[in-house]
C-alpha cells in the first residue's frame, strides 16, 4: 500500500467518526471527501484539512500525530515502502540536547 487515507465524518449527535483506508491508487472520491492523505512512498501530506479548515502539510508533525495511534499501520507503509523507521529509545542521551550534555 501507498496511501493512508483519513476521513472525518460528522454524526448528528456531533461526534466525529474517523475511518481509516488503505490505497494502492488515489481515487476522485479520496481527492474530495478525504480530511487527510500520506503519500508513504514519496514521504508528502497531499492533503490535511479538519472540518473545512486545512492543516499545515507538515510530514513529520502530521505522522507522528497519527503514529499514536495507528503505530503498526504507519510502521508496515514505511516498511513496504521501502523506508526504514527509526525510532528513539525513551531515555536515550542525545547529543545536541543541552540538558543532557
Amino acid at each position: 500500500m501507498r496511501y493512508l487515507i483519513l476521513t472525518y465524518m460528522k454524526r448528528a449527535n456531533g461526534q466525529m467518526d474517523e475511518v481509516l483506508t488503505l490505497d494502492q491508487r488515489l481515487k476522485n472520491r479520496d481527492l474530495q471527501s478525504a480530511s487527510v492523505i500520506l503519500d508513504f512512498r514519496d514521504l508528502r501530506v497531499i492533503k490535511a484539512s479538519m472540518d473545512g479548515t486545512t492543516v499545515p502539510k507538515d510530514w513529520d508533525k502530521i505522522v507522528s500525530f497519527y503514529y499514536q495511534h495507528y503505530a503498526n499501520v504507519i510502521d508496515r507503509l514505511f516498511r513496504e515502502n521501502g523506508r526504514e523507521v527509526i525510532k528513539e529509545q525513551p531515555g536515550a542521551i542525545n547529543d545536541k540536547d543541552p540538558v543532557s550534555a
